[in-house]
Order: C-alpha cells, then sequence, then structure tokens
C-alpha cells in the first residue's frame, strides 16, 4: 500500500436522491432527487490529513476490505480500541483491527488465516480507516 494524498484526487459531485433503494420491486426514483451529494464532503472530513490507499492481499476480507479496496484513511484521528487501522511494521504498511487490552497494542486480521500480531517499539500506527470503496 502506499499512501496517495487526497487532494490529489477529486471525487464527483452527484445526485443524491431522498428515495432508499427497495430490493423488492423496481420504483422510478428521478422525482426523488433533492440535492447533489459532493464525495468529497461527506467522506473527507480533514482534507489535510486524509490519504487513500489501496489494500492487497485477503487479510481484512470479513471486514469487507479486498484486493483492490480503496481505503480513506485520516491520519489526524486517534487510534481507539476495535478501529481499523493503517500500521508500519517492519517499514511495511498493513491494514488490520486495532486491539488495545491492558496497554498492549494489537493488530487483528479479519481472516483467521493471518495471526494477530503485536505492535512493538519499530512500529507504530499510521492512520485510522475512516471509509472503504468497492467496485461491484
Amino acid at each position: 500500500m502506499y499512501p496517495i494524498p487526497a487532494a490529489s484526487i477529486d471525487l464527483p459531485i452527484l445526485p443524491l436522491y431522498s428515495y432508499v433503494v427497495s430490493a423488492g420491486f423496481p420504483s422510478p426514483a428521478d422525482e426523488h432527487m433533492d440535492i447533489r451529494l459532493d464525495l468529497n464532503e461527506y467522506l473527507i472530513s480533514s482534507p489535510s490529513s486524509t490519504f487513500f490507499v489501496r489494500a492487497i492481499g485477503d487479510s481484512m476480507t470479513e471486514a469487507g476490505i479486498n484486493k483492490g479496496s480503496l481505503l480513506i484513511v485520516d491520519k489526524a484521528i486517534q487510534p481507539k480500541h476495535n478501529k481499523i487501522v493503517i500500521a508500519v511494521i517492519n517499514g511495511e504498511f498493513t491494514v488490520r483491527r486495532l486491539k488495545i487490552t491492558k496497554g498492549e497494542y494489537i493488530l487483528v486480521a479479519e481472516n483467521p488465516a493471518y495471526p494477530p500480531v503485536k505492535l512493538n517499539a519499530d512500529s507504530y500506527i499510521w492512520g485510522v480507516v475512516t471509509s472503504v470503496i468497492n467496485k461491484l
């Protein structure tokens, strides 16, 4: 994963329909368009501290993070227990769920094939994942 500054990606402003989408019978939605949605405003609260990274691997699939997922990461957010974070371990970026137990910081994968990793003096939390964007 290599960080891309949020400022380098200009997300479009798109129509937002006030109508909810039914998983049953279709319903016309054109008459329900109320406003335009600015994805920058909706997804990014601190542009100067926000970055995009693209995920690789399968360690976080049970959290909906797949190979190719675009992660929005805010470096200004304080990492807290149970948040998904980007950490640097041995000079490499990784994405994991942060567990804080008895003062210990442990990174837990959302795939049982990967063992937990305890943060040590050579590792640190780089930022907190605020959103995940996946293509279907």
